[in-house]
């Protein structure tokens, strides 16, 4: 990453905050100006030019400066919207407010912002749990079998928990009232025709290459700080998964391995039982996953997939950016024998709308 591109990565990423997250577009934009006049941080930032997912590097910058306002540092939580600010300062007063907190994030807390530069985004959206579980609706009733349930870039774990968390979307509802948290989402077109599908899962298994560990002090608020700040709403359904999954992780036994996916997927799908449909799943993941380690993905799916029998059926479920690059992310569900693709719905990428399409023919 040149100088230059790292410049436009924050143009590209202040132009996408624009409308969902101001605030953060706005500390974005100062911290290109930033960089644009310190030569010296520049450099730094450009040390990153190795990183697959260096586009990402405002991002991880915005997390960093989110942290410390979750932390109850000044002038950070003074100034960040998570904390329930409303700034009553002009445009030019908020700004050079934000330049200040910018350069002393740089200053003062150089260990912990760079550790977070050196990280990729873990949103761990939960919210993306509204489309995975009708998915899996879809493979339980397709082949009336117990699931066992493997998620690859699984961060801290919050989406392997799909059939715990009551879903309420007006048009189909599911799941226990008592929950601890329910979703929902603007949801288009007929309910889904396995919404009511007998499903279980009889395990669960998970990877990521940097997982957060729930039981760890201070997990949930590095999770958080991923989350744009004036987005309060989901802040507060990510406390409340949290608060939800971790004793579920520690009940059940499932830890979300640091391992490659690839290395995941190969010991997990050779091992297939018969009498249980195997699902590998993620959402927002695949970007983030080198070529050769897709292919590897690919190939031991495909291989796996030959061998899958009405008895030890193999389902690949993903929530992904379209092929085209543009538009709304799509829900697709592979499933063996036979191996058809089938569009299950589109989805915004943190799925606050979903329009369901899975009644339509396999691809």
């Amino acid at each position: 990453m040149t100088c230059n591109a790292l410049l436009d990565a924050f143009d590209c990423q202040v132009a996408w905050c624009a409308a969902p997250a101001p605030f953060t577009a706005r500390v974005l934009a100062r911290s290109r100006h930033w960089l644009q006049h310190d030569a010296a941080a520049a450099a730094a930032f450009d040390a990153l030019s190795t990183d697959p997912a260096a586009a990402a590097v405002p991002l991880r910058w915005a997390a960093a400066l989110h942290h410390l306002a979750l932390q109850g540092a000044e002038p950070w939580r003074s100034l960040w919207p998570s904390a329930g600010n409303q700034v009553d300062a002009s445009a030019r007063q908020l700004d050079d407010a934000l330049d200040d907190a910018i350069k002393r994030a740089w200053s003062l807390h150089r260990p912990q912002v760079q550790s977070a530069l050196a990280s990729p985004p873990q949103t761990n959206e939960v919210q993306r749990s509204a489309a995975l579980l009708p998915g899996l609706l879809h493979v339980a009733a397709a082949t009336g079998l117990p699931l066992v349930l493997l998620e690859i870039g699984a961060s801290a774990g919050l989406n392997l928990w799909p059939d715990r968390y009551r879903h309420d979307h007006a048009a189909w509802q599911w799941g226990d009232a008592a929950s601890p948290l329910t979703l929902r989402c603007d949801w288009q077109g007929p309910p889904p025709a396995a919404g009511g599908a007998d499903m279980r899962i009889v395990r669960r298994a998970g990877c990521d290459a940097r997982p957060i560990n729930l039981a760890q002090p201070g997990a949930n608020l590095r999770l958080a700080s991923y989350i744009w700040p004036e987005q309060v709403h989901r802040l507060a359904r990510l406390h409340a998964a949290c608060a939800a999954a971790a004793p579920w992780l520690k009940q059940d036994h499932v830890t979300v391995e640091r391992q490659s996916a690839a290395d995941l997927v190969r010991r997990e799908v050779s091992a297939c039982s018969h009498g249980v449909a195997t699902v590998l799943m993620h959402s927002v993941v695949w970007q983030y996953i080198d070529a050769d380690e897709q292919a590897a993905i690919t190939q031991t799916m495909h291989d796996a997939g030959q061998a899958a029998t009405a008895d030890r059926p193999l389902a690949w479920l993903r929530l992904e950016p379209p092929a085209q690059g543009a538009g709304d992310f799509e829900l697709r569900c592979r499933l063996w024998p036979g191996g058809n693709d089938r569009l299950l719905a589109h989805a915004h990428p943190h799925v606050s709308h979903l329009h369901w399409r899975a009644d339509g023919p396999a691809a």
